[in-house]
């Protein structure tokens, strides 16, 4: 049998490729969060308005928080102007979104999430696979740059945003409430839905917590102050150098720490994953032959895979079964857009145009980020709901829910440790270049010597409780037994709707002064 060469990650190939299988599932756990988000600001808001009610009061919530002091003559605003300023106007007014058609913003936020999900799998991915087997890129080398890439994009763009557009921190917020949705929400679905119970390997979670940890601790210290200047922005990038470094040298330092050369887990009977586990199953350059990890169960055959993508995939063939004719029509006009404006190279002939295929996806990631963003500000300036609190939670579980589904898919197939380096290498990426590269920019190249602001100083708080759900996470797998099982599931979903709670108390005051209100209309 054929080995399949490295550089080749067939498995990231079929992780992606089967995400919107699970399209129902995404919206609820992407509306769930927005649930619980709005439930929180709202009850908060009412308790406020309760306990500030006193005779002779004559402004509503929303006006006082619009209230001008009067200080030696010079008048201040007590508020924080909203990200929405900053995009173009609204179609509808904020009193006709209030009365319902709010709703038409936040399935247009919806749309931009499976938009985002179907060029990042689709086009995306693909062109970075090529790119990877062009450098000849080893699998771990692989996976910690481009491939992270491909499955953070839409963090990356959110962040770029927020720094270049809406000048706040809807992006640090985004990668935030992303890398604390990967860490707890990811373990706590693949715990819960795996369907068996998932050993882990010890080195593998210490290698990526602590990378993580790293990553979170540095974070933590440059936001301190409020503001990012260039050696910090950069610092954050040589990290990730430093982190690719560990995963070019993985396999040496794994048999450094256990002393022992066969590197390998029992991991429910099978041996944990390892990239040179992976070969082909036929011809490596028949394109109806994909690759796929020997011994993963599956009804199809590896041809019917392949075709069922190709008809989900094209605009003009339609799909036999209802349930795929829905997800057909819900997706065609993204795919009809995509088919006549970026190559598809999973087909032969477009094959070589595979960096045509990485540009124009780039441009149609950033076009449906800035539409996701737009659309979740408004959505949040409607339900009063602060921009950096929007990011961690709604925009954050958006972009991260592909990721989830990704996971589990793996996890089924008891490959736990490839399931948890997926969720915490994409919030290493997340940090470090979704963070560094952008305030690099805007500190080294657009600006030179200028600074980032962080304008909430409650994303500094946020930050802490990351850290503190990453420890809790750890030590609840190690207190478990190092195994993904029901127990543990409900444990860190317990420990998401406790990070979310108090986020949201922290941005709204409850615990101390922290940020002004957000400017609401009256």
């Amino acid at each position: 049998m054929e080995r399949q060469p490295r550089g080749a990650p067939s498995s990231r190939r079929y992780m992606s490729r089967k995400r919107r299988d699970m399209m129902h599932v995404q919206v609820c756990l992407v509306l769930g969060v927005l649930g619980i988000t709005w439930g929180v600001s709202a009850l908060i808001d009412d308790t406020r308005l309760h306990l500030e009610s006193f005779p002779g009061a004559s402004l509503d919530q929303s006006q006082r928080r619009r209230l001008l002091a009067v200080t030696n003559g010079t008048l201040e605003i007590n508020c924080t102007e909203p990200a929405i300023h900053q995009f173009p106007t609204d179609v509808f007014s904020n009193s006709q979104r209030r009365q319902g058609a709010v709703v038409l913003h936040i399935m247009a936020a919806m749309y931009m999430f499976f938009a985002l999900a179907i060029v990042c799998d689709d086009y995306f991915v693909v062109s970075l696979e090529k790119i990877c087997e062009k450098l000849s890129l080893t699998e771990d080398v692989a996976g910690a740059t481009f491939m992270a890439a491909g499955s953070s994009a839409p963090e990356l763009f959110a962040s770029i945003i927020g720094v270049f557009i809406t000048h706040g921190d809807v992006g640090v917020g985004t990668i935030v409430g992303s890398a604390v949705f990967n860490t707890l929400c990811i373990v706590g679905v693949c715990s819960l839905f795996a369907g068996q119970v998932v050993y882990l390997t010890k080195y593998a979670v210490f290698r990526d917590s602590f990378c993580y940890t790293l990553s979170v601790l540095a974070l933590m210290a440059f936001i301190y102050d409020g503001r990012i200047i260039w050696w910090e922005s950069l610092v954050l990038v040589f990290m990730y150098v430093g982190y690719i470094l560990v995963m070019k040298f993985n396999s040496s330092i794994h048999r450094f720490f256990t002393r022992s050369g066969s590197g390998k887990a029992i991991t429910n009977g099978n041996a944990a994953f390892n990239p040179d586990d992976y070969s082909f199953h036929g011809d490596s350059n028949d394109p109806t032959k994909r690759l796929l990890p020997e011994g993963t169960a599956n009804k199809m055959t590896l041809g019917e895979e392949e075709n069922h993508e190709q008809v989900l995939n094209s605009p003009f063939r339609v799909p036999g079964s209802p349930m795929e004719i829905f997800k057909w029509l819900v997706s065609w006009p993204i795919v009809l857009l995509l088919f006549l404006t970026v190559p598809d190279i999973n087909q032969p002939r477009w094959e070589k145009y595979y960096l045509v295929a990485f540009f124009g996806s780039t441009v149609w990631i950033a076009i449906f980020s800035y539409f996701m963003v737009w659309m979740v500000t408004v959505v949040g300036f409607t339900l009063g709901i602060p921009d950096v609190i929007m990011g961690i939670t709604f925009l954050a579980a958006g972009t991260s829910v592909p990721d989830c589904m990704a996971s589990l898919l793996v996890a089924r197939q008891g490959q736990g440790d490839m399931a948890v380096s997926n969720s915490l290498g994409s919030n290493v990426f997340d940090i470090l270049i979704g963070l560094g590269v952008p305030w690099s920019i805007q500190t080294l190249a657009v600006s030179l010597g200028s600074q980032v602001q962080i304008n909430s100083r409650g994303l500094f708080y946020s930050v802490v409780l990351l850290l503190g759900s990453v420890t809790l996470a750890v030590l609840g797998i190690h207190v478990n037994g190092w195994r993904l099982d029901t127990r543990l599931g409900l444990y860190v979903l317990l420990l998401y709707v406790i990070f979310l709670t108090f986020s949201i108390l922290i941005e709204y005051n409850v615990f101390t002064f922290i940020n002004l209100p957000m400017c609401l209309e009256g």
